[in-house]
């Protein structure tokens, strides 16, 4: 099973990519965000690979980040959500932007990919909730989208800082021992630090969240 590649960018096209490893082309479908960041052609690229196996076909599909690949995961995961729909999906609403889709209940944001329709947003809404709420917010999921940049000849990498990781982690905790449930817990801090444009103190965003759970 192929589970990553590394090699340099031969091809580019709006919702896949060749890479060239020693000589050998391997065609790897990307959403349009990791497709943004990963450089020219030319460029050294390395991805992480989900591969779809088939009688008549193998298909890959390439990330730049891990997180990208786990929603990936956990979006196919989903009745109805095909690999070419996922990978829509996290084009056209990253996996930042998908914490806070499907804690806050916004099917319209969701509802920006190709091929999804209402009934499906809110059947991704209903079945990740849970999965979602159980989630480490210090994983690499951020409330709020940073931008990324890719060197030619460096990997991509697009992980989220500590600091703002553990900030959330620690007003959900602060909230969980007030005696809140851990899922509408997390729907609070999600949706309280969307709404801050830089990173607020913990009892800021600790009092956000407890207004988000008042209301």
């Amino acid at each position: 099973m192929i589970a990553k590649l590394t090699g340099k960018i031969d091809t580019l096209g709006s919702d896949y990519l060749i890479i060239d490893v020693n000589g050998v082309g391997y065609m790897v479908h990307a959403s349009a965000k990791t497709l943004s960041v990963i450089g020219d052609i030319g460029s050294n690229v390395s991805l992480l690979i989900d591969m779809q196996v088939r009688e008549d076909s193998m298909t890959l599909f390439g990330f730049a980040s891990a997180e990208e690949q786990k929603w990936f995961r956990l979006l196919t995961s989903v009745q109805g959500v095909g690999a070419k729909v996922g990978i829509a999906i996290l084009g056209a609403c990253p996996a930042d932007q998908l914490v806070v889709a499907v804690m806050s209940d916004d099917k319209n944001m969701i509802r920006q990919a190709d091929g999804v329709g209402p009934k499906l947003a809110v059947r991704i809404i209903t079945e990740l909730k849970d999965k979602v709420a159980k989630m480490d917010l210090s994983s690499g999921v951020t409330m709020s989208a940073a931008p990324a940049t890719a060197n030619a000849g460096a990997s991509v990498n697009v992980a989220a800082g500590e600091n703002d990781n553990q900030l959330n982690q620690d007003a959900l905790s602060a909230l969980v021992n007030l005696g809140y449930g851990r899922a509408e817990a997390y729907k609070a801090v999600v949706t309280a630090r969307s709404r801050f444009e830089n990173d607020p103190e913990l009892g800021v965003l600790i009092s956000a969240g407890l207004k988000e759970l008042a209301s």
